[in-house]
């Protein structure tokens, strides 16, 4: 189910007032309604998957206790193996398995041998990269004795499944998540109002900025070879923005959602498109998933600790890994290879962690965030392509420098319309966020009127034609 669905617009308003008004009294009742309703949202994609979300909350509910029982003291550290080897092996499986066969056949080729394995017409289940990081996550915190088990399977199962931030985040933590369905809520109208805010910003960003860039974005990726080196910066420029507005817009929808029911989620994005270097992006974007594996691999690697050699070898795992987490493609762990490389001199000149607490924006910085945005964007170009060649001759083209004519942009009406509709969308974005990020905000905060406006703009300039998929449903 789409939260840009006629569907979830009646899906929505029907669980929110069974939550409030029908079962208001009993907590168990209530989390037996958002554990039916986040199934009924999921199985709307796909209900034989259903079987995957629950067999990682059974297996994990029970090693849960298992970790947390003195008699089995001695297994503690067996029973987190086979939290790490069902999670990651059901994540294996279903993600990465052709992946994996292709490429021992492909690296086998290279030196003339040839294989003809059989492969499996594989469906990647929608969010399961999210879900068993969030499962893994509670296992692992109760083994380091961070975290109590719960004996309530329906929170736990409620928790797990959450439909908000179910298919593509945020990756909550037990400690942040789980304790809020352990307490009956009153509604709180400041709260929800809110939620109201950041679900209309994320609809205004999915519906209008990134469905908008989409249209060109995808003409130019399926054939780069039609259009000059500058329609093929803006193409990468505008990819820019849609995976941006696709996905943070997704992530301020879940988030608000989660307010309509009294649900606290965790910040995902913090404006990263004005960050001063590397660093400071990667402590903006994604911040769910950069955090989970600066906790769960980065430090158990030794983190920050132990020479440069160590550290570079820690980052650059980390990176490998983030790009590879993403999708089975050499062209993601490129990618984040690319971060890597940008990230070790700043970790090697102890420029790092330079903005961590710089909130204040000087005039001299504008130059360091457009030049950081350049290059990030030029990064995007391995993570859209659908293979290496592709990435390679799409950089290759970009800094050719035969054509510079954008004619094949405004050629007709409806490109130039589309066009129009980016850049302005674009505009009032960035517009809005450097406001917030003036403000030292967390998220944008629209007035009354201002919500107004931007609800106008949605009716108006949204794409509602087959609503699009959120990009990172396929991860």
């Amino acid at each position: 189910m789409l939260f840009n669905s006629v569907t979830f617009l009646i899906f929505l308003p029907t669980v929110f007032i069974l939550y409030w008004f029908v079962f208001k009294k009993s907590l168990t009742v209530r989390n037996i309604l958002l554990l039916v309703a986040s199934y009924v949202f999921y199985g709307w994609w796909d209900y034989r998957f259903l079987g995957l979300i629950i067999a990682s909350t059974l297996v994990d509910f029970t090693l849960g206790i298992c970790l947390s029982n003195k008699k089995f003291d001695a297994y503690r550290k067996l029973f987190l193996i086979i939290s790490l080897v069902f999670n990651l092996g059901l994540l294996g499986f279903f993600k990465y398995y052709n992946f994996f066969i292709d490429s021992w056949v492909s690296a086998w080729g290279l030196v003339g041998v040839e294989f003809h394995p059989s492969t499996l017409q594989i469906i990647l289940p929608v969010g399961i990269s999210f879900y068993t990081f969030q499962t893994l996550s509670y296992t692992i915190d109760i083994y380091r004795k961070k975290l109590a088990p719960t004996k309530d399977f329906v929170s736990f199962a409620a928790y797990v499944a959450f439909f908000p931030q179910l298919v593509a985040g945020p990756i909550e933590r037990a400690s942040h998540l789980l304790p809020q369905f352990s307490k009956i809520k009153s509604f709180d109208f400041e709260f929800a109002k809110s939620g109201v805010g950041l679900i209309v910003w994320g609809l205004f960003k999915k519906i209008v900025v990134a469905d908008n860039c989409a249209y060109f974005v995808n003409q130019i990726f399926e054939n780069p070879i039609g259009y000059s080196t500058l329609e093929l910066w803006i193409g990468v420029l505008f990819f820019s923005f849609q995976i941006y507005g696709d996905f943070s817009g997704y992530s301020d929808i879940a988030i608000g959602v989660s307010r309509l029911f009294g649900f606290d989620l965790m910040t995902n994005f913090k404006f990263p498109y004005f960050s001063r270097n590397i660093a400071e992006f990667w402590r903006r974007w994604h911040i769910s998933l950069s955090s989970w594996f600066r906790d769960y691999l980065y430090i158990p690697l030794g983190g920050s600790r132990g020479n440069k050699w160590q550290q570079t070898r820690n980052v650059f795992i980390i990176f490998i890994v983030s790009g590879f987490w993403h999708g089975a493609n050499w062209t993601f762990v490129i990618w984040g290879g690319i971060h890597a490389s940008l990230f070790i001199p700043l970790l090697l000149i102890n420029k790092n962690r330079k903005y961590v607490n710089a909130h204040n924006y000087k005039l001299k910085d504008g130059i360091s965030v457009l030049l950081t945005f350049i290059i990030v964007s030029f990064a995007w170009v391995y993570f859209r392509a659908d293979n290496i060649t592709f990435a390679l001759e799409y950089t290759f083209r970009m800094f050719s420098i035969d054509d510079f004519s954008i004619t094949s942009l405004y050629k007709t009406s409806k490109t130039l319309l589309f066009a129009l509709i980016s850049v302005f969308s674009i505009l009032v974005m960035l517009w809005l966020e450097f406001r917030a990020v003036k403000k030292k905000y967390n998220e944008v905060h629209l007035s009354g009127f201002g919500l107004l406006c931007i609800s106008v703009l949605i009716l108006f300039l949204g794409v509602f034609k087959n609503p699009a998929e959120f990009i990172y449903f396929q991860f």
